[in-house]
């Protein structure tokens, strides 16, 4: 079970604003990563984030180039998970593959306000936003196995 605030975006948030790409090239510490996590969209989501903490968002999450900096920037700035109405397919793969929750639950987006703590119960598939429970399709096995190794190459160095 996880507990956070949300920082809540809209529709379309692609990763040149998750991740600016003027960095792409220059910033590759996943430690360094998280100076520049939402810079342009939200100038003080880096002064603000702390571990534990929620981005949510419309729909197409994560469209644009496959940038997996976008990924890592937000894990290690703390995130938990990313809760969107939909994902691009490529950056929820780069979630999963390092490690971080992505979940696709429109009814959240709509019950969760920016700033509101929320609990997130992934064994039972339930968000509580407010007095709301809303919840969402089980994580496969085969994900949680990925998530709760650390991401998918810890998975493989692991199970080989």
């Amino acid at each position: 079970m996880f507990k956070g605030k949300v920082f809540k975006y809209g529709d379309d948030i692609n990763t040149d604003v998750i991740f600016p790409g003027k960095y792409t090239y220059t910033v590759s510490d996943p430690e360094e990563m998280v100076n520049y996590a939402m810079e342009d969209l939200d100038p003080e989501f880096k002064k603000n984030v702390k571990p534990g903490d929620f981005v949510v968002a419309g729909k197409n999450f994560g469209c644009g180039s496959s940038r997996e900096q976008a990924a890592t920037c937000l894990k290690m700035s703390g995130i938990t998970a990313v809760i969107a109405v939909s994902f691009s397919r490529i950056y929820f793969r780069n979630a999963i593959n390092n490690g971080m929750l992505a979940i696709t639950c429109p009814e959240a987006v709509d019950a969760i306000e920016d700033k509101m703590e929320i609990i997130v119960d992934v064994e039972k598939g339930i968000i509580k936003a407010g007095n709301k429970e809303i919840k969402f399709p089980p994580i496969p096995a085969s994900v949680s196995e990925i998530l709760n190794n650390g991401g998918l190459i810890p998975h493989l160095k692991k199970n080989l």
